[in-house]
């Protein structure tokens, strides 16, 4: 848990490394006369919809609905770009993924025997929220095209045979965070049919998805679902801002009360959130709320170019790898890499242990950061790989990355001369 602040402290350290340890979205198209301009948009939007100006200025300035007051934009958003149906009550706006990730497990989580299963490598906020509320983690190693279903099945056989029950199931099926896995439509049928079968709810993480190729593009697990079995947990730090903050949960399971009200899964979890946070800030909401608007709810088409920006650095670490290491010299350098075809992140295998301790060593003498596998793991294993962030350095800054990168590599590789007497 304590590794994300190992690494934000190794970066102030060391400020002049060029950073591949984080995922920070593209910085280039921040405008500050946006903020005031989106705000404004949402205002007029809600006076256009002949929402009462009393109520306008009460939403925007006193406590809100702890669910949040954007619900419609973002259901709207959600069936333009990712074919995803539901009502405004089975969403939850959340202050970001994380609050979203500790209301689903709160309450979803109700028995000491209730296990989280989870594709291993995973984001460690995932593990960090399950941690933070005594919520055993199992972790199922992800094969190269993402979590796969046989993998599940045997996990869940295995948490029953002790006696505990697989609850839910953690995953990021386009673009996984660390690994840039995507895991195939055939595949997403089948875990959707296992949690049917054996009764547990998937918690679908998608913060890359929507960035992907149009011909390359698969259905999310939500989009597929018929069943209310996937909760969805959504972020708007790479399509609109991180600095909003703002995330949403979609759940859309009927919920049928002790007193026979029924309810959405989002609405009834809205008791957890409210022992969290109470409310989603009102002015995030409403920047939030005019970026759809604006953009006609379809933030696809809107973050076109942004995507390609992404798909070009992608492209130049790739690039930058092949000239340092060259595949077919592998025998002589050891280094490997995987291709994902988007996200933010790809893992480098090397012939050394890669800690925290030679992330250090790599920022302070070689002036390059990155983060080890290790911490993405929940089993303890990838020492000997790294993971790559690109998604905020120029193609320029990934090359001259790369090639330092290269040199503290080819350092770590080299055996120490034996001491002579």
């Amino acid at each position: 848990m304590d590794s994300m602040r190992l690494l934000s402290e190794t970066a102030m350290k060391f400020p002049e490394a060029l950073s591949f340890s984080s995922g920070a979205p593209h910085d280039g198209t921040h405008d500050l006369t946006k903020l005031s301009y989106y705000v404004d948009r949402y205002i007029a939007h809600l006076r256009e919809q002949g929402v009462p100006e009393q109520r306008v200025t009460r939403l925007h300035f006193q406590y809100g609905p702890v669910n949040g007051f954007i619900q419609e934009e973002v259901a709207r958003m959600l069936a333009k770009d990712e074919d995803i149906d539901v009502a405004p009550e089975a969403i939850m706006i959340t202050h970001g993924f994380q609050e979203a990730a500790l209301v689903a497990l709160r309450g979803l989580f109700r028995s000491p025997d209730d296990v989280l299963l989870s594709v291993s490598p995973a984001y460690v906020g995932i593990r960090g929220a399950a941690r933070m509320l005594d919520i055993p983690v199992k972790g199922i190693t992800e094969g190269p095209n993402g979590l796969e279903p046989e993998a599940v099945a045997a996990a869940v056989r295995a948490v029953r045979a002790e006696g505990k029950r697989p609850t839910a199931l953690y995953l990021v099926p386009d673009f996984s965070n660390p690994s840039g896995t995507v895991v195939p439509l055939e595949a997403r049928r089948r875990l959707l049919e296992l949690a049917a079968e054996e009764g547990f709810t998937i918690l679908e993480d998608n913060p890359y998805g929507l960035f992907a190729d149009d011909e390359e593009r698969l259905p999310t697990l939500k989009a597929l679902d018929t069943r209310g079995d996937v909760v969805y947990l959504g972020s708007f730090a790479k399509s609109a801002f991180p600095g909003a903050r703002l995330g949403y949960l979609v759940g859309d399971r009927e919920v049928v009360g002790e007193d026979g009200t029924r309810r959405t899964l989002a609405q009834e979890l809205s008791k957890a959130k409210a022992m969290f946070t109470v409310g989603s800030s009102s002015l995030s909401q409403a920047a939030i709320g005019g970026i759809l608007v604006d953009a006609g709810y379809d933030l696809r088409s809107a973050t076109r170019d942004l995507a390609a920006v992404y798909q070009e650095r992608l492209a130049a670490t790739l690039d930058a790898l092949a000239e340092h290491f060259p595949p077919e010299r592998y025998a002589e350098h050891g280094v490997r890499w995987n291709r994902p075809r988007g996200g933010f992140f790809l893992v480098v295998e090397v012939p050394f242990e890669a800690d925290l301790v030679a992330m250090e060593r790599s920022a302070r003498d070689y002036a390059v950061s990155w983060a080890p596998m290790r911490m993405f793991h929940l089993d303890g294993s990838g020492e000997r790989a790294l993971r790559l962030g690109f998604s905020n350095l120029t193609p320029a800054a990934i090359r001259e990355g790369i090639a330092r990168l290269a040199r503290f590599i080819e350092a770590e590789s080299t055996p120490e001369p034996e001491a002579t007497s």
